[in-house]
């Protein structure tokens, strides 16, 4: 793959039959953690490989409303950088701000990817009133975690050694009702002390009923605001019936799962290196982790991607080159992701998660289907991460997941919240 991308990159630098020279790309990206030590590989990994032709000059900053206020800033002057790492789910804001470039046919034909390239859900997830505005690099969903050790006591392993007898509600909480019978304190843990983070179990199960988030002005049409509470009541009754812990926090949630006192966990990808790190420590059960069971009508899981845009910096002019050099490191990033797997994500580029190599990654190839069924955020301004839409459900869901506001009151309140933005 590495010589055929030098092929690749050797013919983005070489432009109109000029001269090759050493471009410069400025980048930004949020990333930290497990996700920030991985990308400064990859981009180690990148100016080793093209040293003579393309730099990449790397800037973390701070994640969420930070960085895209400082995006939105930059490029307002032409300060932006050349490339950068953004959410899907906030493309919506920064489009209608202008601060992000539309990446044209050409652009992908460059780098060799297409829509084929990816899940139908991630590839529409980058469309903008039909323009494409980033390239996905990866789908990071919310994944159900699992104990093997504590499950096979209970009965709870089929025969393929993942968790069977999930599908369905009532078959669902009759496996947390047993869990519970047979001494486990918390059969399942999600995060009750954040509504704006539980928002992501919501709206999965609001999906799985067929209910769905709309847009501005009409935000849960049809019957999805009863659909909405009978999500949010699904983690009330967890709560009540003593099988997922009250007001508990994210750091808290994790030390019950990997500390064994919960055979489940509800959580994102991201937190898979965590595991492997335990388990190369030996100071892990048997785990795994599993797309989210269909509890309603059908399999359906929130997710976003972390994408890369090309920012539209205000009075500046780009080179061919430039544009070239910036495409390159885009197609780089893409070709090379099964590294990046290995933070838990799921690489957006098929071409990587029909490897071998990825077939081989577990849990990653095990909920790698999940892409199928992935439901990201309404395109909206005041949509995704960190958005007025995770602030006011997470005012609603947290007192109706701890028992002081009834669900369906919450969905109400969430709905008219949402409605007179």
């Amino acid at each position: 793959m590495r010589k055929l991308l030098g092929a690749a990159a050797l013919g983005l630098v070489m432009v109109a039959g000029g001269a090759m020279a050493k471009e410069t790309v400025v980048w930004w990206d949020f990333l930290g953690g497990g996700d920030g030590v991985r990308m400064k590989k990859l981009i180690e990994d990148f100016n080793a490989a093209n040293k003579d032709t393309v730099e990449i000059q790397a800037t973390t900053l701070d994640w969420g409303t930070p960085f895209y206020s400082k995006v939105q800033t930059s490029t307002a002057v032409g300060e932006g950088p050349d490339v950068m790492t953004y959410h899907a789910s906030r493309l919506p804001l920064g489009v209608s701000q202008g601060s992000i470039a539309e990446i044209t046919a050409d652009d992908m034909a460059a780098m060799g990817l297409s829509a084929d390239s990816f899940a139908p859900a991630t590839w529409d997830a980058v469309q903008v009133d039909g323009k494409q505005y980033a390239v996905p690099f990866d789908t990071h969903p919310i994944v159900l975690y699992y104990n093997k050790d504590l499950l096979e006591k209970s009965g709870l392993i089929g025969a393929d050694g993942l968790p069977t007898g999930l599908t369905g509600l009532d078959n669902f909480n009759a496996a947390l009702a047993k869990l519970k019978a047979d001494g486990n304190e918390w059969p399942i843990v999600q995060v009750t002390a954040d509504g704006g983070f539980a928002f992501r179990t919501v709206y999965s199960l609001l999906c799985q009923q067929g209910g769905q988030i709309g847009n501005d002005g009409d935000w849960f049409p049809g019957d999805s605001v009863d659909k909405l509470g009978t999500a949010i009541n699904v983690i009330s009754t967890w709560v009540k019936e003593g099988w997922n812990p009250a007001k508990t926090d994210y750091p808290t949630t994790v030390a019950l799962f990997t500390s064994g006192k919960a055979p489940f966990m509800i959580n994102g990808v991201w937190e898979v290196p965590t595991m492997d790190d335990l388990n190369k420590q030996g100071k892990l059960f048997n785990w795994g982790a599993i797309e989210i069971p269909a509890l309603f009508d059908k399999t359906c899981t929130y997710s976003d991607s972390h994408t890369f845009a090309i920012p539209a910096n205000a009075g500046k002019e780009v080179s061919p080159e430039k544009h070239a050099a910036v495409l390159q490191v885009i197609k780089f990033m893409a070709d090379n992701s099964l590294f990046w797997a290995t933070a838990g994500h799921v690489p957006a580029n098929k071409a990587v998660t029909e490897t071998p190599e990825y077939k081989a990654m577990q849990p990653q190839a095990t909920y790698q289907p999940l892409t199928a069924n992935a439901v990201f955020d309404p395109k909206s301004v005041n949509a995704g991460v960190a958005s007025p839409l995770f602030d006011t459900a997470g005012n609603a869901i947290t007192p109706a997941m701890n028992g002081e506001l009834d669900p369906m009151d919450a969905a109400k309140q969430i709905q008219e919240e949402l409605n007179a933005m």
